[in-house]
């Protein structure tokens, strides 16, 4: 996890060293984000980001994902500029750490342990838990559990253990999430298919064995290796960053006719 925030810390940095050239896919390489699947288990829709087959395994076209990502990155840049809510979903157990470390951030939501269904698609009931953990940790920071007995304090708190498990990382999300940064999207195809139906665009980083074309903002890459999941989530947060800066950044020709 450390890792995951000395990554995230120097992204900013990172983006200005990188040039989406062979330096880039040089990282990348490192980062074994060209291991595909193999062949057997291609999807039709990522045949032409295919560079070789070997050994039976695909072998991924870096110059490909490197503009690929380019144009999510500044997607995401976009949003950061905007001050939109991204929520990141990685439950695998390689990205939980990406995906929390760069939530927490950013100080945008996450999931982590399991996509609830409906957090789009009925986000109205999702809220309603949210709130009633929120509630819960108002109460007992002003000590306002001591009205209810031992007995029914012991039963709120393995409810809301359950409710931090799986809710935890959504506190604070007041309204439908305006994108999603998705690791795995085959492996999170509930998440995926909400989104979708829900309008909301969607950031994937995506093996050789998923379907792309629904995805606004596929990345065709390595989403089994912590070390390739690091790289991208680090590089998505950074943009982020990047485009939250400018939020900050007065307009001089709006100071002028202001003036």
């Amino acid at each position: 996890m450390q890792k995951m925030k000395n990554d995230a810390k120097g992204a900013d940095t990172r983006l200005n060293e990188i040039h989406f050239g062979q330096a880039l896919i040089e990282e990348m390489f490192r980062a074994g984000v060209h291991y595909g699947y193999s062949k057997t288990r291609r999807h039709p829709s990522v045949s032409s980001f295919i560079y070789a087959t070997k050994n039976k395994g695909d072998i991924i076209d870096l110059e490909k994902t490197s503009q690929m990502l380019g144009g999510a990155m500044e997607f995401v840049k976009g949003l950061g500029a905007k001050g939109k809510t991204i929520l990141l979903v990685g439950t695998k157990p390689e990205a939980q750490a990406a995906i929390k470390s760069g939530a927490e951030t950013l100080g945008m939501p996450h999931v982590t342990e399991r996509w609830i269904g409906g957090t789009i698609s009925n986000f109205g009931e999702i809220k309603s838990r949210i709130n009633e953990l929120e509630n819960y940790r108002k109460e007992s920071r002003e000590g306002g559990l001591e009205k209810y007995t031992k007995k029914e304090r012991v039963v709120m708190a393995k409810k809301m253990e359950k409710l931090v498990k799986y809710y935890g990382g959504l506190v604070g999300l007041k309204k439908i999430p305006d994108a999603l940064y998705i690791v795995d999207a085959r492996s999170e195809h509930i998440a995926l298919t909400e989104a979708i139906g829900g309008g909301v665009p969607v950031v994937a980083l995506v093996n050789s064995d998923s379907n792309i074309k629904d995805i606004a903002y596929p990345i065709l890459g390595n989403d089994a290796s912590v070390p390739s999941i690091n790289l991208f989530t680090a590089l998505i947060v950074g943009a982020y960053k990047e485009g939250l800066a400018t939020l900050a950044v007065p307009n001089p020709t709006s100071e002028k006719k202001e003036a």
